[in-house]
Protein backbone atom coordinates (compact mmCIF):
# COMPACT_ATOMS: atom_id res chain seq x y z
CA UNK A 1 0.00 0.00 0.00
CA UNK A 2 1.09 3.39 -1.06
CA UNK A 3 1.99 5.89 1.92
CA UNK A 4 -0.44 7.99 0.86
CA UNK A 5 -3.15 5.14 0.97
CA UNK A 6 -1.76 4.37 4.45
CA UNK A 7 -1.82 7.81 5.99
CA UNK A 8 -5.60 7.97 4.84
CA UNK A 9 -6.31 5.00 6.74
CA UNK A 10 -4.18 6.20 9.72
CA UNK A 11 -6.46 8.97 10.00
CA UNK A 12 -9.53 7.08 9.43
CA UNK A 13 -8.41 4.88 12.24
CA UNK A 14 -7.09 8.05 14.75
CA UNK A 15 -8.89 8.29 18.19
CA UNK A 16 -10.44 10.88 18.65
CA UNK A 17 -11.93 10.78 15.27
CA UNK A 18 -10.72 13.22 12.68
CA UNK A 19 -12.91 15.38 10.97
CA UNK A 20 -10.22 16.16 8.66
CA UNK A 21 -10.57 13.31 6.51
CA UNK A 22 -10.92 14.75 2.66
CA UNK A 23 -13.90 12.10 1.06
CA UNK A 24 -11.62 11.63 -1.78
CA UNK A 25 -9.11 10.48 -0.14
CA UNK A 26 -11.51 7.75 1.20
CA UNK A 27 -12.45 6.94 -2.63
CA UNK A 28 -9.14 6.87 -3.47
CA UNK A 29 -8.41 4.08 -0.45
CA UNK A 30 -11.22 2.22 -1.13
CA UNK A 31 -10.01 1.82 -5.05
CA UNK A 32 -6.47 1.29 -3.67
CA UNK A 33 -8.61 -2.15 -1.67
CA UNK A 34 -10.29 -3.39 -4.89
CA UNK A 35 -13.42 -1.74 -4.46
CA UNK A 36 -15.78 -1.17 -7.43
CA UNK A 37 -17.31 2.63 -7.12
CA UNK A 38 -20.70 4.17 -8.68
CA UNK A 39 -22.65 7.22 -8.46
CA UNK A 40 -25.58 7.10 -7.50
CA UNK A 41 -28.81 9.47 -7.26
CA UNK A 42 -28.54 13.11 -5.68
CA UNK A 43 -24.34 12.84 -3.60
CA UNK A 44 -25.00 9.79 -3.18
CA UNK A 45 -21.63 6.81 -3.96
CA UNK A 46 -21.90 3.14 -3.95
CA UNK A 47 -19.33 0.87 -2.92
CA UNK A 48 -18.60 -2.71 -3.64
CA UNK A 49 -15.95 -4.01 -1.32
CA UNK A 50 -15.47 -7.49 0.48
CA UNK A 51 -18.53 -8.86 -1.34
CA UNK A 52 -21.00 -6.03 0.60
CA UNK A 53 -22.35 -2.89 -1.07
CA UNK A 54 -22.19 0.28 1.05
CA UNK A 55 -23.92 3.69 0.10
CA UNK A 56 -22.31 6.73 1.88
CA UNK A 57 -23.03 10.59 1.05
CA UNK A 58 -20.36 12.52 -0.77
CA UNK A 59 -19.79 15.33 1.78
CA UNK A 60 -20.56 18.93 0.17
CA UNK A 61 -19.68 21.98 -0.35
CA UNK A 62 -17.22 20.64 2.68
CA UNK A 63 -14.64 17.91 1.03
CA UNK A 64 -14.41 16.86 4.56
CA UNK A 65 -16.34 13.82 5.57
CA UNK A 66 -18.33 13.97 8.87
CA UNK A 67 -17.38 12.24 11.97
CA UNK A 68 -20.31 9.99 12.00
CA UNK A 69 -19.41 8.92 8.48
CA UNK A 70 -15.76 8.09 9.40
CA UNK A 71 -16.63 6.47 12.60
CA UNK A 72 -18.81 4.00 10.02
CA UNK A 73 -16.20 3.70 7.49
CA UNK A 74 -13.59 2.55 10.58
CA UNK A 75 -15.66 -0.35 11.55
CA UNK A 76 -16.71 -1.55 8.49
CA UNK A 77 -12.82 -1.87 7.70
CA UNK A 78 -11.48 -3.27 11.10
CA UNK A 79 -14.50 -5.81 10.52
CA UNK A 80 -12.94 -6.93 7.25
CA UNK A 81 -9.44 -6.96 8.76
CA UNK A 82 -8.27 -3.75 7.48
CA UNK A 83 -6.20 -2.00 10.00
CA UNK A 84 -3.35 0.99 9.51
Amino acid sequence: MKRKHQRTLELIFARPVSANVRWAEIETLFRELGAEIAEREGSRVEVFLFGVVRVFHRPHPSPDTDKGAVGAIRKWLDENGVKP
